[in-house]
């Protein structure tokens, strides 16, 4: 014996015969989702960061600038380069004042692997000769910050 949803009706055949069919496609569902991966990429954008080639310390201060300045970098196996070109830490004064004439602060840049031995003579050679040492620093990430903790 069959049973029907509706009482009085025989047989079931006729039975969706007053239910309209839906023929419209339910885009909520779906305008959600897009919704909430634009809100996961917006605060996972500012995160992507690009590499540099020396690894330097982080602190939290950094300033631009497009002019050409004298930098000093201190590779990791104690080399020192002026501008990219390599230099003797006796003569890097000299060399900084024929270079650079009008600079009065040089940039010391040095990988956060080097022994600070050769980082100290290269700082205190520079001092000796009356130029202004600024040490390059990369910026702090915040979502490191919080990881240490």
């Amino acid at each position: 014996m069959a049973f029907s949803a509706q009482s009085g009706h025989s047989g079931g055949r006729r039975r969706f015969r007053g239910v309209a069919s839906m023929s419209e496609m339910n885009v909520v569902p779906l305008v959600d989702v897009v919704l909430v991966l634009l809100i996961i990429f917006m605060l996972t954008a500012h995160v992507m960061e690009f590499g540099l080639e020396v690894d330097v310390p982080k602190v939290k201060q950094t300033r631009d600038s497009a002019e050409e300045l004298p930098v000093v970098t201190v590779t990791r196996d104690g080399e020192l380069y002026l501008n990219d070109k390599p230099a003797n830490i006796n003569a890097i004064a000299g060399e900084v004042r024929q270079r650079f004439p009008r600079s009065k602060g040089i940039y010391v840049r040095a990988d956060k692997g080097t022994p600070w031995d050769p980082i100290a003579q290269v700082i205190s050679e520079l001092g000796l000769a009356k130029f202004d040492v600024r040490v390059v620093t990369q910026p702090e990430d915040e979502s490191e910050k919080r990881g240490r903790k």
